[in-house]
């Protein structure tokens, strides 16, 4: 017997092709997910001003809310049978969001945040037409998840910005 195990194919019902298109969506989702993970994470520790104490703990719960989800994410490319990409080269690469150089206003922060939350319901919209032509129900609930979160959050954010 080989010292290499051989994994068996896995046979879902769902053909290879899509599964590699699956996944790859969801590596930009993850990529987008850890970036905005990142760049929450960061204005929480740099935020200033008179909305600090409320920013400091939103942005909290939000950095906590999406290292959970990028766990999940990455499992379920690993249940499609592929490898869940884990660089930072590879996150720039695959996602939407942009770095933001130095340490924005507050205000600023709420905007790039807001952006960074649409970015990922775009990204995970754009997953869709693969996921129902080859019933992939388990990733599109994932995805209408994170979609949910992420635009409930971005109104929170945005609810922030009104009556300025």
């Amino acid at each position: 017997m080989s010292s290499q195990a051989t994994v068996k194919s896995i046979n879902i019902g769902i053909d290879e092709e899509s599964r590699a298109k699956i996944a790859e969506g969801l590596s930009r989702v993850l990529a987008d997910t850890y970036t905005l993970y990142l760049k929450t994470h960061n204005f929480h520790w740099n935020v200033t001003g008179p909305m600090f104490q409320t920013l400091h703990l939103m942005f909290e719960t939000q950095y906590t809310e999406l290292a959970l989800a990028v766990d999940l994410i990455a499992e379920r490319i690993r249940a499609l049978g592929y490898p869940a990409p884990g660089t930072y080269s590879e996150y720039v690469k695959l996602s939407s969001i942009p770095e933001t150089p130095g340490v924005p206003k507050a205000k600023e922060m709420i905007s790039l945040l807001v952006e960074g939350q649409e970015a990922v319901v775009r990204t995970a919209r754009s997953i869709f037409p693969v996921l129902e032509e080859v019933n992939d129900e388990p990733t599109a609930d994932l995805l209408t998840q994170r979609m949910q979160v992420h635009e409930k959050t971005a109104w929170m954010l945005r609810s922030l910005l009104e009556g300025e």
